[in-house]
C-alpha cells in the first residue's frame, strides 16, 4: 500500500487511528445503503411457523387487510389446523399495481421464453405477448409468443390481486395475467362448488350497465363501490357556503378556489372511474333535455353525447381549478378534508363515510359529511381475481371462496364486535351479495339503511359512450388539468376577481380540438399504440395548448380589470 509523504510524517500510531476511522466511515456507509436491501429480505411480518403462504397483491388500506385477513386466517386455522401466513404486497394504487404486473410478467416471460421454449426475445415480443390485439393477422412471431403466454403457467410470485376497479381487472385480464382456474381452481370451480352464487340474485352479472363480475370469470366483484362528495362542514360556513353539496357541480363554486382536495386520475383508478361518471352524467342530461325538446331518439343520442362530453370537461376543468394540488392517492383526499386542509373533495363512499365516523363526536355530529351524488354516480364493483401461475392455486381458491361467502361478506357492512362482524374496525363498505340484505343483518349493520340496488336504478352506465375514451379521459385531464395546474390557478383566480367575465371564461374553457370526436380520431389512437415516445410527445404538445389558453383568459381578465 502506498503511503502520502503527509502519512510518513505522521507518528504511527495517528496513522493507524486515521486509517481506523476511515474504515468505520466506509463500513457506516455501506451499512446505510445496504441495510434496507438486506432489511427487505427479513419477512418481519410473517409469524414464527406457518404452514403456507398467500401472497395478495391490493391497494386496500391497513384495516381491510388486518379485518379481513385474520378473519380467513382463524377460519383456515379453525378448518384445518394450519396457520397461513398473508403475505399483503402494496405498491400503491390502482396504476401502480398495472405498472407492477407490466413489468413482472415481461420479466418472467422472457425468462420462460428464452429458456423452456429456447427462443430469441425482441423488442416487439416484449410488447405483443400481453397484448389483446395481437391476433393471428399479426406476425407470426408475435402470435405465438401471444399463444404461448396465454397456455403457459407463467407467474410473478403473487396468488390474486384484490381490490380496485373493474376496469382495470378487465384490462389485467385482456392482457392475460388474470385466469379463470378450472379442475378445482379459481372461479371456475367456485361456480361449480356453489352454482347458485352466479345467479342474479346473489352475484349478478352487471346492474345498470356496471360490470359486476367477468363474463369468462377471471374477476369477480367482492364489494360495492361508488363515488361521491367528502365535505368539511366547518370549513364551508366559513366560507360563507350555507348548503352543504349535493352535485358534483357544486365544487366548481368560486368560493371554493383553492379548497378543493383531488386526485391524479393517472395515479388512481378510482378518481379515473369518479371523472368518467362526471362525464356521463353530463351526457345523460343532454339527451333527457334533447329528447324533451322534441327530438328523434337516435339524433338526440348522437347530439346529447358530444355536447355532455364538451360540458363535462368544463365542469371538470372548473373543479380542478378550485383544487389546492392533485395528490398520488384516493385515499388521502378525506384526510385533506377531516383536517380541515381543504373543504371538500372527491372520495369513495368507503373512504368518505370511514373518515364521518372516525370524527364522529360525542353526541353523534361529524364535521365531514359525505353525499354520493344522485343521478351522477353509478354502483360498481371492487374485485378478486387470481393470478397466472399463482404459487398456491388452491389456497388463493379458498381465499376467494371466503371473501364470496356469506360469512366473509359480512365483515364488509357488520359493526365491530357483533357475531360475524369485524373485531376492532368497522370497514363501512357494502357488500356484493345481494341476499346480504335482509332484516337480521341490518340489525348489525353500520348503514342499515343502505339500499345500494334500489339506489342504482338512478344512474344507468353506458359502456359504449366513455368506455373507448376511458384511457383518453386520464391523458386529458393529465395535460389540462394536472401537468398545467399552476397556469390554471392563476388564470382562474384572474376570473374570480373580476366576477368571471364572459370573454375570458370562454377562452379559459376553449376546448377546440378536443371535442368528442377529434379525441377519438387523434388521441386514443396514440394512447393505444405501442410508442411510448409518441405519447410523451403528445402530451408536451397538449400541455403547451392548454398554458396557452390559461394564460390568454388571464391577460382577458387582467385588461378588463384595467379598462375604465
Amino acid at each position: 500500500m502506498d503511503v502520502s509523504p503527509q502519512d510518513e510524517a505522521r507518528p504511527p500510531a495517528l496513522v493507524k487511528r486515521f486509517w481506523r476511522g476511515d474504515w468505520l466511515i466506509w463500513l457506516a456507509l455501506l451499512v446505510t445503503v445496504a441495510g434496507p436491501f438486506l432489511l427487505a429480505t427479513r419477512d418481519a411480518g410473517a409469524p414464527g411457523h406457518h404452514d403456507r403462504r398467500l401472497v395478495i397483491l391490493t391497494p386496500h388500506h391497513e384495516r381491510i387487510r388486518q379485518e379481513i385477513g385474520n378473519a380467513f386466517v382463524a377460519d383456515w386455522r379453525a378448518r384445518t389446523g394450519e396457520t397461513v401466513y398473508l403475505d399483503w404486497r402494496t405498491p400503491g394504487g390502482s396504476s401502480e399495481i398495472a405498472l407492477f404486473l407490466k413489468s413482472e410478467f415481461a420479466g418472467a416471460f422472457e425468462y420462460d421464453w428464452t429458456t423452456r421454449l429456447q427462443r430469441d426475445w425482441s423488442q416487439p415480443l416484449a410488447h405483443a405477448f400481453a397484448d389483446p390485439r395481437t391476433t393471428d393477422r399479426s406476425s407470426p412471431r408475435e402470435w405465438a409468443a401471444r399463444q404461448a403466454f396465454l397456455a403457459s403457467n407463467v407467474g410473478v410470485g403473487v396468488d390474486l390481486l384484490f381490490g380496485g376497479g373493474s376496469y382495470d381487472f378487465q384490462q389485467q385480464a385482456e392482457a392475460g395475467y388474470l385466469v379463470a382456474g378450472g379442475a378445482g381452481i379459481g372461479l371456475l370451480a367456485l361456480r361449480d362448488r356453489h352454482p347458485d352464487w352466479f345467479t342474479p340474485e346473489v352475484y349478478p352479472e352487471a346492474v345498470s350497465g356496471e360490470p359486476f363480475r367477468d363474463r369468462d370469470y377471471r374477476w369477480m366483484g367482492v364489494e360495492l363501490a361508488t363515488f361521491g362528495i367528502v365535505y368539511n362542514r366547518d370549513v364551508l360556513r366559513r366560507l360563507g357556503i350555507a348548503r352543504e353539496p349535493e352535485q358534483w357541480v357544486d365544487l366548481t363554486d368560486p368560493r371554493l378556489a383553492g379548497r378543493i382536495a383531488m386526485s391524479d386520475p393517472t395515479k388512481s383508478g378510482s378518481v379515473a372511474k369518479a371523472f368518467e361518471l362526471i362525464i356521463q352524467q353530463q351526457m345523460q342530461q343532454a339527451v333527457a333535455n334533447r329528447l324533451a325538446a322534441g327530438e328523434q331518439a337516435g339524433a338526440a343520442e348522437a347530439g346529447g353525447i358530444r355536447e355532455g362530453w364538451r360540458e363535462g370537461l368544463k365542469l371538470i376543468q372548473r373543479m380542478s381549478a378550485n383544487a389546492r394540488y392533485f395528490t398520488d392517492s384516493a385515499a388521502k383526499i378525506p384526510l385533506e378534508v377531516s383536517r380541515a386542509d381543504a373543504a371538500a373533495g372527491m372520495a369513495i363512499e368507503s373512504y368518505g363515510k370511514a373518515t364521518e365516523e372516525f370524527v364522529r363526536r360525542p353526541d353523534g355530529s361529524s364535521r365531514v359529511g359525505f353525499v354520493a351524488p344522485l343521478g351522477g354516480t353509478s354502483l360498481s364493483v371492487d374485485p378478486i381475481a387470481l393470478l397466472r401461475g399463482a404459487p398456491e392455486p388452491r389456497l388463493a381458491t379458498e381465499f376467494m371462496e371466503f371473501v364470496l361467502s356469506p360469512r366473509g361478506q359480512k365483515l364488509w357492512a357488520l359493526r365491530p364486535g357483533v357475531p360475524e362482524g369485524p373485531v376492532s374496525t368497522a370497514l363501512r363498505r357494502l357488500p356484493v351479495r345481494r341476499d346480504f340484505y335482509t332484516d337480521a343483518n341490518r340489525l348489525y349493520m353500520t348503514e342499515p339503511d343502505a339500499r345500494p340496488y334500489a339506489q342504482a336504478g338512478h344512474f344507468v352506465y353506458h359502456p359504449d359512450w366513455t368506455a373507448p375514451l376511458y384511457g383518453a379521459i386520464r391523458f386529458l385531464i393529465r395535460v389540462m388539468c394536472v401537468e398545467t395546474h399552476p397556469e390554471q390557478r392563476e388564470a382562474w383566480r384572474a376570473l374570480i376577481d373580476q366576477g368571471l367575465p364572459g370573454a375570458a371564461l370562454a377562452a379559459f374553457q376553449d376546448l377546440s380540438g378536443f371535442d368528442y370526436d377529434e379525441v377519438q380520431r387523434r388521441i386514443v389512437p396514440i394512447l393505444r399504440g405501442k410508442d411510448k415516445l409518441v405519447e410523451v410527445r403528445l402530451a408536451r404538445e397538449l400541455s403547451a395548448v392548454f398554458r396557452e389558453r390559461y394564460e390568454r383568459a388571464r391577460r382577458l381578465a387582467r385588461d378588463g380589470r384595467n379598462r375604465p
